[in-house]
């Protein structure tokens, strides 16, 4: 399942999620398996980019300045690890991401964080169509409800799977923090 080339991308794991504004998350035990793999990741010894929101817009708890910037207690980036810092949901568009893991050499990325529906997926659809092959930790992401076009509600539970099963269909691989943890030892 991991490549030897293999790097984790923690995407947007950041206080602003926390804000009552965002609604029902689904997930509540996201932040623990994320933690866990990325501890377990780190004493591995391999490779992290860390990867930063930073909203353009003026209201947004995610722009910079404001507390919602922050990372979320123990997502912080630790020692040499890089960081990307973007303003679209993509971590590719307009960052050095693309050109960082090609001169590594890193043939797989390994995506978790907030959130499923938006910045994660997209990330990973843009991911596999640059070439990398793909794996999205299930259970260390979340998404949040949301209201369709016609104004009927969308649980988050509803679009975390939708998300996951159209990555794992055509994107890449959709696996859980325990098996990427085995996978490390």
């Amino acid at each position: 399942m991991l490549a030897s080339k293999s790097v984790l991308i923690p995407i947007d794991v950041q206080a602003a999620f926390d804000d009552p504004a965002w609604g029902r998350r689904n997930n509540p035990d996201m932040e623990h398996h994320a933690l866990a793999l990325l501890n377990a990741w780190r004493q591995a010894g391999r490779p992290v980019i860390n990867v930063k929101h930073n909203s353009v817009e003026p209201a947004s708890t995610l722009r910079p300045g404001q507390a919602g910037n922050d990372f979320k207690p123990g997502f912080e980036p630790q020692g040499g690890e890089a960081l990307i810092e973007k303003t679209v949901n993509a971590a590719f568009i307009g960052t050095s991401l693309e050109k960082d893991l090609r001169r590594k050499g890193i043939e797989q990325i390994v995506l978790f964080g907030l959130t499923t529906d938006q910045c994660v997926s997209t990330t990973a659809r843009v991911g596999a169509n640059l070439g990398f092959d793909v794996v999205v930790v299930a259970d260390a992401c979340a998404a949040f409800d949301q209201l369709a076009p016609d104004g009927s509600p969308v649980t988050a539970e509803v679009l975390h799977l939708a998300h996951l099963t159209t990555l794992n269909t055509e994107f890449g691989q959709v696996v859980n923090s325990a098996a990427v943890i085995a996978a490390l030892g």
